[in-house]
């Protein structure tokens, strides 16, 4: 009776919460200790550029249309909001460009093309990796006498801060520029009147307030689809699980970075 009472998985609450919390500090370990892998091979070793410029393509170039595309509508619709709502206060569209640009190159750019690419290019990496991890191939590395680390990690996790910056500034420009179209279209706003403001507000430091929280998202989005997928289990089951947790976990660490983020910004006075 008590050697079945001690091969039955305990279903008390405290157990559940117990083995909940034994994941967790697990998962977290895993994770420091992939962080402290990547940077111990980053310092001490060449890094691998012929890969780290295959996973800029892919991560960056292949990323770039809809990323822009998404911050074009957003800008527009910003613009749409802001107008009308300027139109029905004052009877006229005032500041419609001063308010596209704050909000895009400050919030909406960087944190909307770090959600898509979270979603477009985290979720590639985790499944890619997963794939490799339940096939063995990751095994087959360290056979080779290749760390996994080494040859995997750290080249996509440069190409992510070198290319979610870059992707941010066009995708300012995109979202500025499609608020200036729905301005003259549909707002009436000449284009000299909605680029003075842009030009005349929009100063460097609030541009460059967005750009820093870029890199922090990068940081997030690179280690975490990359732990997800490394440390896959469980077949193709698992490889689906991981990429799914990978976009997840990548969003709602960019959306609460973002807070933080910005309030250590105003802060110390960059706002």
């Amino acid at each position: 009776m008590s050697e079945a009472a001690a091969e039955t998985p305990d279903r008390s609450l405290l157990g559940l919460l117990g083995g909940r919390v034994l994941n967790t500090a697990e998962s977290m370990g895993q994770f420091t200790m992939l962080v402290r892998s990547s940077l111990f091979w980053f310092l001490r070793s060449a890094v691998e550029w012929r890969q780290t410029m295959i996973q800029i393509v892919h991560i960056g170039v292949q990323s770039a249309p809809v990323s822009i595309l998404t911050s074009l509508f957003t800008g527009m619709v910003l613009a749409l909001e802001t107008g009308s709502s300027f139109i029905n206060l004052f009877n006229e569209p005032v500041f419609t460009g001063t308010i596209v640009a704050f909000a895009i190159a400050k919030e909406l750019g960087p944190v909307m093309t770090a959600v898509v690419v979270a979603g477009r290019a985290g979720a590639a990496i985790a499944a890619e990796l997963g794939t490799m991890k339940v096939t063995e191939q990751i095994d087959a590395l360290y056979t080779l006498g290749t760390d996994p680390i080494r040859y995997l990690v750290i080249p996509r996790v440069i190409a992510f801060f070198i290319v979610l910056p870059i992707l941010t500034i066009f995708s300012d420009f995109a979202g500025i520029f499609g608020g200036g179209v729905v301005g003259y279209f549909k707002l009436g706003i000449p284009p000299n009147i909605y680029w003075h403001e842009v030009v005349d507000h929009l100063d460097m430091e609030a541009f460059f307030h967005g750009l820093v929280k870029t890199f922090f998202f990068a940081f997030c989005i690179a280690f975490i689809s990359c732990y997800k997928g490394i440390f896959t289990r469980g077949g193709a089951e698992g490889v689906g699980r991981s990429t799914t947790e990978a976009v997840v976990y990548s969003m709602v660490s960019v959306l609460v970075l973002d807070y933080f983020v910005t309030a250590v910004l105003v802060a110390i006075g960059i706002t």
